[in-house]
């Protein structure tokens, strides 16, 4: 039987409501740029240049490196075991050990929760700047609204959300267009982006910022998760995680090298709204439109996240190891509904209880740990010899580990310096 069309333990195969493939590759890496676009330069833009100072883009440029191995990893991994609830299914094929499974999923789960809720709240900074409601009340309003968006269908859900990235991309775009034509010079000040390599004090800064850039990254692992609505996966997948990254990290490296060029850093850092901030200085026009778009940009990834948790718990539960009810399918939506009901209450609850850099630090945090697991994952199904199906994308046995090791070491960096 396809993985995609399997049914709940308890349910029959032929009746029960499934997963539609209807995710295009076009729409796979709008979906994929919108969760990682949303999921933090629009908000944490200004914490990693309060660490890292003219040296933000670099933290930028490393943690993308760090995602990039991992990214060829889940590219392998995605055309093997083509199935909801990646990390936790990758863990599983490469340990075989249930507890590690299911410790995987809910850390992904957990992770998506946490981020979804860090983004809710950036998005509510935003949006206050024009509603006078107190943050709480924005926050579980946004929350509650995303949450019924993503009940509507994957294809609806999925649209929107592309809709709105290419919203958020083109802010992006007016921010480094108006940079550099508000001081064609700072052509010639990028290669003061990289810091001495014989500075540990900046390379301790970069390496702190970089946890916090790792967040904004956070966006092509959960491409995978969309695995059984997708057409052609196979051939799909592998691209549309390549080209969301590769395309991201262009996007941060020139907004962050413009922010830092453009506001003093101090000012910066302090900004609750930097992209607001930013344009206002650059264009000398009201923040307005561009804030507009900020909420747009943090709006989706707050509906995203929502999207790729519930199909996390989806596969926990169509594999036996969450209740089966939680693998149920609607069957006018074909969604996992009570997946998608949980998720978003609990990432209200965080939202309204946990601090914003609480969140993000919490976030980083357990996706490195879940990469790490998932590169070592591949490590051993390459050592063991398992074959990948026919045209498969495949990488060298030392990028998994070069994968695993750069996330440890992002992970314990800043410990250790």
């Amino acid at each position: 039987m396809e993985t995609g069309t399997q049914a709940p333990e308890g349910q029959n195969a032929d009746t029960a409501p499934k997963l539609r493939r209807v995710v295009s590759l076009p729409l796979l890496i709008l979906y994929g740029l919108g969760i990682t676009i949303g999921a933090g330069i629009y908000v944490l833009i200004g914490s990693a240049a309060g660490q890292a100072g003219a040296f933000a883009p670099s933290a930028f440029l490393f943690a993308a490196v760090v995602m990039g191995f991992s990214a060829l990893s889940f590219a392998e991994l995605t055309g093997r075991i083509p199935q909801s609830a990646g990390e936790a299914v990758y863990v599983d094929a490469g340990f075989r050990k249930n507890w590690l499974t299911l410790f995987t999923g809910l850390l992904i789960v957990f992770s998506a929760t946490v981020a979804g809720a860090a983004i809710a709240i950036g998005c509510a900074g935003y949006i206050a700047e024009l509603v006078p409601l107190p943050m709480p009340v924005i926050t579980a309003v946004l929350i509650l609204a995303m949450g019924g968006v993503a009940a509507l269908g994957v294809q609806s859900s999925v649209t929107f959300a592309g809709a709105l990235t290419v919203i958020e991309i083109l802010g992006l775009a007016i921010i480094v267009v108006a940079g550099f034509a508000h001081d064609p010079s700072i052509v010639s000040r990028m290669p003061s982006a990289f810091p001495p390599l014989t500075d540990p004090v900046s390379l301790s800064g970069v390496l702190g910022a970089s946890l916090i850039a790792f967040f904004a990254f956070i966006g092509f692992d959960d491409v995978v998760n969309l695995v059984e609505e997708t057409k052609d996966p196979e051939r799909t997948m592998p691209v549309a995680i390549i080209a969301s990254l590769l395309a991201v990290t262009v996007i941060y490296f020139l907004v962050v090298f413009v922010a830092v060029q453009s506001v003093a850093i101090d000012e910066l850092a302090a900004s609750s709204a930097p992209i607001g901030l930013l344009f206002e200085r650059l264009t000398g026009l009201p923040p307005l439109g561009i804030t507009l778009i900020a909420i747009v940009a943090t709006i989706n990834g707050v509906v995203i996240e929502i999207i790729m948790a519930s199909r996390v718990i989806y596969g926990l539960g169509k594999k036996g190891r969450l209740p089966e009810l939680l693998a149920r399918v609607d069957a006018r939506s074909r969604v996992p509904l009570n997946a998608t009901v949980l998720i978003t209450g609990t990432m209200l609850i965080f939202a309204l209880l946990v601090p914003l850099d609480e969140l993000v630090e919490w976030t980083s945090q357990m996706i490195l740990v879940a990469f790490i697991l998932v590169n070592a994952s591949l490590v051993i199904i390459k050592l063991r010899g398992d074959p990948a199906p026919a045209g498969n994308f495949t990488v060298p046995l030392w990028c998994p580990v070069v994968g695993a090791m750069t996330c440890a070491f992002l992970l314990l960096g800043p410990v250790l310096i």
